[in-house]
């Protein structure tokens, strides 16, 4: 069913003439002629000293294509834009009015859209010029390649491959060549180029209903840029089917639209309608460009993605297609300040991808540096103890932190461990370096990094990566236990600084802080390190169970009412608290720590 279309406006009998005080406020290089609203002519705001020596280009048509045709004046490009209504085209006196403001000594070149309205109300106003003593030339674009070859004097549409034109034909102007030699090379670009269209839904005039004459689960093949209907009505297919076939229809021998073969040179232009996300039309480009090469035996040269020639609020893409030699690819590389003109797209395409770099640890150790030693050092023995005994209290506490984490936050915290510490587990079995400390902790981080998700993964990740530095800063072989109370501090500071948690914000730091102080206080006062650890261990638990006085201040606890908060501990303090203890356990049931 049909309904009001939303839009964002004042006045639907307006809309042309606000767009363009808003894009003029927005770009300082553009003016407008002040003859609302029977004259809507965007013009460079530096035509008086371009028109003495260069060759004008003018365009236009109706309104709501932008940014065409307004968005793409400027040095380099469109001297002037004529605007007409919504989908209808400008006005004979308007387009006068543009060639009179913008064209001196060297003429003006017209680069006209194949509609019927345009072609003759351009024409008018260029034999008018022309009576007044202005050198005019024309050249029309016709570059759809959605329907059968016309008959009739109708012609092609004329699609978003004219912009392809403005910037060549912008371009050769700005070169200082005569108006022959600059409609030349438009006429020539134009002829080189084809456009095809998808639409997913139709674009809504201001002030009128949405059309639904697609349906649901229904798409266009070659839909006009005003709604005018195309040459088929297709289901929905995945975007890479509907590149392809926009593709053969564009490069199909038999209509021979375009005069591109195999092992041709060809720019692609993506454009979106007006309502597509500019991620479906980078997927769109991303499938188009290797099916260009693969299938079609062609060199992509350049690949511009985006909108350039929308239909309003129309939900679809065009694809155009133009044969390129190293002449266009100059002028289409030519700088210019069009304030719509894609940039960082000139130049030649460097490989799409490049090797993911490894980090420096890995190219400058040795792959035996980084695998499970032979045999294990009393330290390596020591870290593997404590690293069993503290992953192996997550395995067991799992289903309670679950239970604390369902009426607290989403319930997962217990599987997310789980998964944690199961895989460390299993990797230290395999390559852990445990005679190397810095290094243990280090591939600790990148085992919790590959399987835990959402925040407590990285947090974690984060916490033995500082731990990891800090202990490298040792260059002997053996840490000793103010080093390792060192590396607890140095991680603690990293989670507070990325997290932007605190003592008192109900998470994991609620356990390590206190463990930290008790840990550095203890070693200074001169106990013995296995005391020491044994002593901040009790101070991790105490620390996590108070966790339930206290109001959340990070994570999805935030949003829980005290009351709730007060039913249990944090889970992460919890889990906190339960590794650092059982780890303090298992050192003092062993060995006492390395001094």
């Amino acid at each position: 069913m049909a309904s009001q279309g939303k839009k964002l406006i004042n006045d639907p009998n307006d809309v042309v003439t606000e767009f363009i005080e808003g894009l003029v406020e927005t770009y300082p290089g553009l003016q407008y002629l002040d003859g609302f609203p029977e004259v809507k002519v965007v013009l460079r705001a530096d035509h008086a000293t371009a028109m003495l020596d260069k060759v004008a280009i003018i365009s236009g048509g109706g309104s709501g294509h932008e940014p065409a045709h307004a968005g793409f004046v400027g040095e380099g490009m469109l001297s002037a834009a004529i605007c007409g209504e919504v989908f209808t085209s400008p006005q004979v006196d308007a387009i006068l009015a543009g060639i009179r403001a913008v064209t001196g000594p060297m003429g003006c070149l017209l680069i006209v859209k194949n509609y019927t309205g345009d072609r003759l109300n351009f024409g008018l106003a260029a034999e008018q010029a022309k009576s007044e003593g202005y050198k005019v030339e024309t050249v029309i674009v016709g570059d759809d390649c959605a329907l059968p070859p016309p008959r009739g004097i109708a012609g092609r549409r004329g699609l978003a491959g004219t912009i392809l034109v403005h910037k060549v034909a912008g371009a050769a102007a700005a070169a200082g060549l005569s108006l022959d030699e600059v409609a030349a090379e438009a006429k020539r670009a134009s002829e080189m180029v084809g456009t095809m269209g998808v639409a997913l839904s139709v674009g809504t005039l201001p002030g009128q209903v949405t059309s639904d004459r697609l349906g649901p689960g229904k798409m266009e093949l070659g839909l006009g840029i005003h709604g005018e209907p195309g040459a088929a009505l297709a289901d929905l297919q995945p975007v890479e089917v509907v590149v392809s076939h926009v593709l053969q229809q564009i490069l199909s021998p038999e209509t021979n639209y375009v005069p591109i073969t195999r092992g041709n040179r060809v720019v692609l232009l993506v454009n979106g309608l007006g309502a597509t996300p500019g991620m479906e039309l980078m997927i769109a480009a991303g499938k188009a460009v290797p099916q260009l090469q693969l299938e079609h035996g062609l060199a992509v040269d350049r690949v511009y993605t985006g909108s350039f020639m929308t239909s309003l609020d129309m939900a679809g893409f065009s694809i155009s297609i133009m044969k390129a030699d190293e002449a266009f690819l100059q002028r289409l590389d030519a700088a210019t300040k069009a304030p719509y003109w894609p940039v960082g797209v000139d130049g030649n395409r460097p490989p799409a991808k490049i090797p993911v770099p490894l980090p420096l640890s890995h190219s400058a150790k040795s792959d035996e540096s980084l695998s499970r030693p032979h045999q294990l050092s009393e330290q390596g023995h020591l870290l593997e103890v404590a690293i069993e005994a503290a992953v192996n209290a997550i395995i067991d506490l799992r289903d309670n932190l679950n239970e604390w984490d369902g009426r607290v936050g989403d319930g997962d915290c217990g599987s997310t461990m789980y998964r944690g510490a199961t895989a460390i587990l299993e990797d230290m079995k395999k390559h852990y370096p445990l005679n190397d400390a810095a290094e243990t902790v280090n591939e600790i981080g990148s085992s919790i990094r590959r399987v835990m998700g959402g925040t407590s993964g990285i947090i974690y990740t984060i916490f033995c990566k500082a731990a990891c530095v800090q202990l490298k800063a040792n260059t002997q072989s053996v840490v000793t236990s103010k080093q390792w109370a060192e590396a607890l501090e140095a991680s603690i500071a990293a989670v507070s600084k990325y997290g932007g948690a605190s003592a008192g914000f109900r998470t994991l730091l609620d356990a390590l802080i206190p463990a930290s102080a008790v840990l550095q206080e203890r070693l200074n006062a001169g106990d013995d390190p296995c005391t020491a650890f044994l002593l901040s261990s009790e101070a991790a638990v105490a620390g996590a169970e108070s966790t339930k006085h206290m109001q959340a201040q990070a994570g999805r606890s935030t949003y829980i009412s005290s009351d709730i908060l007060a039913t249990v501990p944090d889970p992460g303090a919890m889990a906190a608290a339960a590794w650092y203890r059982a780890a303090a356990i298992a050192i003092k049931n062993n060995y006492q720590l390395h001094e």
